[in-house]
């Protein structure tokens, strides 16, 4: 069996104005970076985001197009491992002996909207989560605000449910494997980056294993300072621990019990991250290939070779053209704002 590592083709006030440019539908995915260049945007890695329905209501989407205008799936037309991106960085940071992996930005560091790639909608566009009819923000638990990283998923893998960890002892949660950027830049939604894998901590949700990969960004200024797990600790004191206090408590608000971990909330080294990406990758592969039991994952895509689920570019826009227009959004809800002490 080949593999499908496929190359990438080469508050309120703020939204409404936004709104009122017809570009912002389609916004490349950027952020805007200061208020004289409020509406101003650039090309990042190849990749553009569409927004579609009103933000922070249950219908916003953010859809996916690669260079060609094609609308794709950023779970599973995004490549694994970044090659064709990493020819256009400079050569002193890409070094030929370094894999770099694409990362989906699906929560930029600070929000509190749980922000995700929607696995069984068509095309995989990203939505905010709902949890019995209400939209779902993470609490700001003291002293962190929203997410302490910017938070999302390694395309081209997949945890999956029917698969046991032989470590841990627990099954997949049926999404791509979980990374956070702890690079110095704000990313926006749906921004597609290129990270330098460091560590990997194993924490374990309602009983399922929920990988989370510690990555940095590679164009971040300090990417050439942190190569492995043991440079973040030395290089960024108490992040690690900030880390693992984020992830054990920040379901507690929701009346949750705290999140477990394997490995005594230990972080493992870079080596075993990249073995933990290779082995969700080829459950993906299985799972793109209809080898296996899909879980209702929806596997939609433009140019996986050997999947029978691959479609036309015209199906694909037609699956965008069926959602909502974009129009104005919702305010976010003022007890987003509030602090709780766990």
């Amino acid at each position: 069996m080949r593999p499908l590592l496929l190359p990438s083709s080469a508050g309120c006030v703020l939204r409404t104005l936004l709104r009122l440019f017809p570009t912002c539908g389609h916004r490349l995915a950027t952020r805007p970076t200061a208020v004289p260049h409020l509406y101003s945007s650039r090309k990042m890695m190849h990749y553009q985001t569409v927004e579609r329905g009103s933000p922070n209501t249950p219908n916003y989407r953010v859809y996916f197009k690669n260079s060609e205008g094609n609308y794709i799936s950023p779970f599973h037309d995004i490549p694994l491992i970044a090659e064709a991106e990493q020819q256009d960085l400079p050569a002193k940071k890409a070094k030929k002996s370094e894999v770099l992996f694409n990362m989906v930005v699906e929560v930029p560091r600070w929000s509190n909207a749980k922000m995700e790639i929607a696995t069984q909608e068509p095309l995989n566009p990203i939505m905010q989560d709902v949890k019995k009819g209400k939209l779902r923000y993470v609490a700001n638990i003291f002293p962190h605000k929203g997410y302490i990283w910017n938070y999302g998923a390694i395309p081209q893998t997949w945890e999956d449910p029917n698969h046991t960890d032989s470590e841990t002892k627990c099954c997949g949660d049926n999404d791509p494997i979980d990374v956070c950027d702890i690079g110095t830049q704000v990313c926006s939604i749906g921004q597609v980056i290129q990270v330098k894998v460091l560590g990997i901590l194993a924490m374990i949700d309602e009983g399922e294993m929920d990988w989370k990969v510690i990555a940095i960004n590679a164009e971040d200024p300090d990417a050439k300072n942190l190569n492995n797990i043991d440079d973040v600790r030395k290089n960024r004191p108490g992040h690690l621990e900030a880390t693992v206090d984020w992830f054990r408590k920040y379901k507690v608000p929701d009346g949750k019990p705290e999140n477990q971990f394997g490995f005594n909330a230990q972080f493992k080294d870079k080596d075993f991250a990249v073995e933990m990406i290779k082995s969700t990758h080829k459950h993906w592969r299985a799972l793109v290939q209809k080898e296996t039991n899909s879980g209702g994952i929806e596997c939609k895509n433009i140019s996986c070779s050997e999947s029978p689920f691959k479609c036309k570019a015209e199906e694909a826009r037609y699956v965008v053209q069926l959602a909502p227009e974009l129009s104005s959004g919702q305010c976010v809800p003022p007890e987003v704002d509030k602090w709780h002490f766990v």
